[in-house]
């Protein structure tokens, strides 16, 4: 009893540990997720540049994820891995400092550095993961981390939007002095939540022989196994995805000649959104089931670029914004909590790295053809790149109604109808257990 006691404590002040992390790791996302492609044009970058922006890191990302569970085994510690690559992805910051402070670069020097700083943090996210998982007791998956993320997602767009104000308030070629201090700043946010997560307990796991299985062994599996198809399903969402999301920046500060003020409140509406909605979803989720969440979303996704091709003017794009975060914070939260619920402890880790290594992959298939189609395509109503939206709504359509089909809850659920579900979303009708 004791030293259930004791572990229940410890697992306690992780969580809190965890939550000082998040709200500095947060905060260097907010000032940096959503300006590295403003940057690249400040630089010069052209389309192409951007297409390789969001392509490389997620390539580079999925093919060092495939060995990452073989490296957390050999170490017999998540936690080595957390602190090793988070620290790692602090200081790729500082170069980004020093070319801003420079004023020129080569866009490519800059890519390089964002294909490192990104590579850290997604080498992490299988371990964290894992580690997570493990803290939070499944019943409560669903409700935790939608309070999570609804919380810190509040950093999000606190540091997003101060960002945005600080590059507004840098006129000209003092706009480099704008970046200077963002990437600066996220670097000591990223050091912060090092320190925190250095401070973190973690549980015991045991590394059995039975639950090591290679890539070849998961792609052998894939007619068959529940949790593969689901992979392909996300990754190939994740594709329809990614051939229009890396050129929304573009099209709004080229296309739409929208300032830095009025790009980061449409971005930030979308995020705002997400995670002031988010802990609702978790609750629903777990009750109705994850994948029942992940359905209902999905063609809410698919429909997004398709707004951005209706109208163009900043209010309803502010509407998009919220559709497309409502759907988000769905999505997102309830992909990974069907991965808690379908995968053993021993093998998450491995599951996790494949799992983002097929997304990874993915998302930089669909960003290298979305470059390659922009510069090539047939103008619609004056823009290339809503010819490309256009085909990126029917590629997200073909997969959100087509592979879900497939797909088993892995427990035991309510019944619920995507009408009452949207209500319950809405708050205007609360579920009730159905006989």
């Amino acid at each position: 009893m004791k030293q259930t006691a004791a572990c229940d404590d410890a697992c306690a002040k992780s969580l809190r540990f965890s939550f000082f992390d998040g709200i500095f790791a947060n905060a260097m996302t907010g000032f940096t997720q959503d300006y590295f492609t403003p940057f690249l044009l400040l630089l010069g970058g052209s389309v192409r540049h951007v297409a390789l922006l969001s392509a490389l890191p997620n390539l580079a990302g999925s093919l060092i994820q495939l060995k990452i569970a073989d490296f957390t085994e050999k170490l017999k510690s998540r936690r080595k891995i957390i602190n090793a690559f988070v620290l790692a992805q602090a200081i790729t910051l500082l170069p980004m400092a020093v070319i801003a402070s420079c004023g020129r670069a080569h866009p490519f020097t800059f890519i390089v550095l964002v294909v490192v700083f990104t590579s850290c943090g997604t080498l992490v996210l299988p371990a964290w993961s894992s580690l997570m998982s493990d803290l939070v007791h499944v019943s409560k998956r669903g409700d935790y981390f939608g309070w999570r993320n609804k919380v810190l997602g509040l950093i999000i767009i606190a540091a997003s939007f101060i960002a945005g104000f600080i590059l507004q308030k840098m006129p000209g070629t003092n706009v480099f002095l704008g970046f200077v201090a963002i990437f600066a700043s996220a670097f000591v946010f990223r050091m912060i939540s090092w320190y925190f997560l250095t401070r973190m307990h973690e549980p015991y796991l045991e590394h059995r022989r039975e639950n090591r299985f290679t890539l070849f062994d998961f792609l052998a599996r894939a007619r068959k196994s529940n949790f593969a198809q689901f992979v392909l399903f996300v990754s190939m969402m994740y594709f329809g995805v990614n051939v229009a999301s890396p050129f929304f920046s573009v099209f709004m500060l080229k296309d739409l000649s929208f300032n830095y003020m009025l790009y980061t409140c449409i971005t930030i509406t979308a995020t705002l959104t997400m995670y002031l909605v988010s802990r609702r979803w978790g609750r629903l989720s777990d009750r109705v089931g994850n994948l029942k969440v992940i359905k209902f979303t999905s063609p809410i996704i698919a429909i997004l670029p398709l707004l951005w091709v209706i109208n163009r003017s900043p209010v309803f794009l502010f509407f998009a914004q919220v559709v497309s975060g409502f759907a988000w914070a769905g999505f997102n939260l309830c992909a990974s909590n069907f991965i808690y619920d379908a995968v053993t402890p021993g093998k998450r880790v491995r599951c996790i790295a494949y799992f983002n290594a097929f997304n990874g992959l993915a998302a930089c298939c669909g960003a290298t053809i979305g470059g390659f189609l922009v510069p090539r395509l047939t103008p619609f109503l004056g823009h290339r790149i809503l010819t490309l939206f256009l085909i990126a709504t029917v590629l997200r359509l073909a997969v959100a109604f087509i592979i879900p089909r497939r797909l088993k809850e892995v427990r035991t659920i309510e019944s619920v109808s995507n009408y009452h579900l949207f209500l319950s979303m809405l708050g205007i009708r609360p579920l009730t257990r159905q006989k």
